[in-house]
């Protein structure tokens, strides 16, 4: 097995996670298949090769789906706070192996030590929310319009959750599916991210311990993997009744047109083009950290990032001084080592959208004021290091629509009042998360308002992008308007029931009808 960044821990992390030089890619829990085809997976950080792992038949996918199938019976007849128990202990293992996790996450994906770790974090945070909300999966109750009837709703598990997760959090999505698809009774087959396969196999060998050490039926968790064909057997599949994919709006559609030609429900985490607005009453110190991190953490590939800065034209010269000078001291290089700021991108594809999004922001009339690049020479060698770029552009510029997953941060400016530039803001097809920068109480109350942001996600005086497990996750638009993680977003996992009980020796009808015999 080729490992390296010794120095940084990696073979001994690959060890801890039960990780080999070629791993089985699909799985029901604790029993294996192994195929002909291989996935080989390549560190974008130094371009070698970590591992591989066996990508999942037609005829492979049919026995996971009978597991899933029969294991649903018994998991959904658990009492909640059961499964919540065994999601506790799943929170617990990831305690444990968080080190290890985190660095395969930086190493396999390419984003900061620090990142890495902080997406295992939200694995934990989401275990613990999903263990409380065990305790309350409440429906409610109403007076009915009869005589001594009563109604209620209740919520039920719905079956076989299908999850299809990204490169770019290649295990905090799937948790913040599974644990709480977990808790509400159902069980859940995942499709990692083939850029990022050893992760997803990481994640399944420690759940598979958890239901194992606690009798658990085969079957809770299961793990395939492959190309889209595969996630097409789940998207087309009706026993598969919920289907959770994040990724790019052009999957999202697809997946989306799939599912609903059976009837079936999904829930969509797409693409983002997401702005800050700078206002005159902004503070430029908070301006520039919000802005720099948003738009050059996980080296720009979270849905989340920042790709637009609409500035007060009384700021823009402050603010385009500042972020010039902050990105000259950013330091690129290998994600492991703590002391960079951006890592690189997930591969050579990346890097030729970055280049051309670069041409083409030149062609439609923009200018460059922080140049990119890529970087060549030593440490740099897989060639995925590129240099996190400014470019002064305006809103209704084609690349400017188009979200590149890629370090490349828009500026442009507004005159009016703040109602032109959340007119701006929300004049894209994708509406994720937003932010501005004031002091200003009423551009901030305005901003959050029905005439603001037309995002999911909304923010005050912080950036786009670093959100919080307990609130609802997700967008609007062509962000595809799913939820995930926090509030209320369980009741997606489960199907709604209304229920009436008559408690009298009558049989009155609704609406006062009457059907005498």
């Amino acid at each position: 097995m080729n490992i390296n960044s010794e120095s940084f821990g990696i073979e001994d992390a690959l060890q801890q996670l039960g990780l080999k030089a070629i791993n089985p890619g699909t799985s029901t829990g604790s029993h294996w298949m192994n195929s002909e085809t291989e996935i080989a997976s390549y560190s974008p950080v130094d371009g070698k090769l970590i591992g591989k792992v066996t990508a999942t038949t037609p005829e492979d996918y049919e026995k996971v789906m009978t597991a899933a199938t029969t294991a649903f019976k018994d998991w959904r007849v658990m009492p909640a706070p059961l499964r919540g128990e065994i999601v506790r202990q799943f929170g617990d293992e990831l305690r444990r192996l968080k080190d290890p996790l985190g660095k395969l996450v930086s190493y396999e994906m390419g984003k900061s030590l620090q990142e890495g770790l902080g997406e295992v974090q939200e694995m934990i945070d989401i275990c613990d929310f999903a263990v409380g909300l065990s305790r309350q999966l409440h429906g409610l109750t109403m007076h009915s319009e009869r005589p001594g009837h009563r109604m209620y709703e209740q919520y039920h598990p719905m079956g076989v959750v299908g999850i299809i997760s990204a490169f770019n959090f290649p295990v905090a999505v799937w948790c913040w599916n599974t644990a709480l698809a977990w808790i509400c009774g159902d069980v859940c087959v995942w499709k990692p991210s083939e850029k990022a396969p050893l992760c997803g196999v990481a994640c399944q060998n420690i759940a598979a311990k958890v239901f194992k050490d606690n009798g658990l039926s085969e079957g809770i968790s299961c793990l395939i993997n492959g190309d889209y064909k595969v996630g097409q057997l789940m998207t087309s599949d009706p026993r598969v009744p919920l289907i959770s994919a994040t990724g790019s709006t052009r999957m999202g559609k697809i997946v989306a047109k799939t599912v609903a030609g059976r009837l079936g429900r999904s829930l969509l985490e797409l693409g983002g083009n997401n702005a800050i607005i700078v206002t005159p009453d902004a503070d430029l110190k908070m301006t520039v950290i919000g802005a720099v991190f948003g738009a050059v953490g996980t080296c720009g590939q979270r849905c989340t990032s920042t790709r637009r800065l609409i500035i007060h034209e009384s700021m823009y010269d402050q603010v385009k001084e500042a972020l010039a000078s902050a990105y000259s001291q950013l330091r690129i290089g290998n994600p492991l080592d703590q002391n960079n700021h951006v890592g690189p991108l997930i591969d050579t594809d990346a890097v030729g959208m970055y280049q051309t999004a670069l041409r083409q922001v030149i062609e439609e009339g923009g200018s460059i004021l922080v140049e990119g690049g890529v970087l060549r020479g030593e440490g740099y060698e897989s060639g995925c290091y590129v240099k996190p770029a400014i470019a002064e552009a305006e809103n209704h510029f084609k690349i400017v629509q188009h979200e590149t997953f890629a370090p490349i941060l828009y500026l442009m400016k507004y005159k009016g009042d703040v109602r032109e530039a959340i007119a701006i803001q929300n004049g894209v097809a994708q509406g994720l998360s937003s932010a501005i920068m004031t002091n200003n109480l009423r551009e901030a109350e305005l901003f959050l308002s029905h005439a603001g942001s037309d995002c999911g996600i909304s923010n005050v005086n912080i950036g786009t992008s670093g959100a919080e497990i307990g609130g609802a996750f997700g967008g609007e638009k062509e962000t595809g308007g799913g939820r995930e993680s926090g509030s209320d977003a369980w009741k997606v996992y489960m199907r709604r029931q209304t229920n009436t009980i008559n408690y009298t020796t009558e049989l009155p009808l609704a609406q006062g009808i009457k059907f005498d015999l």
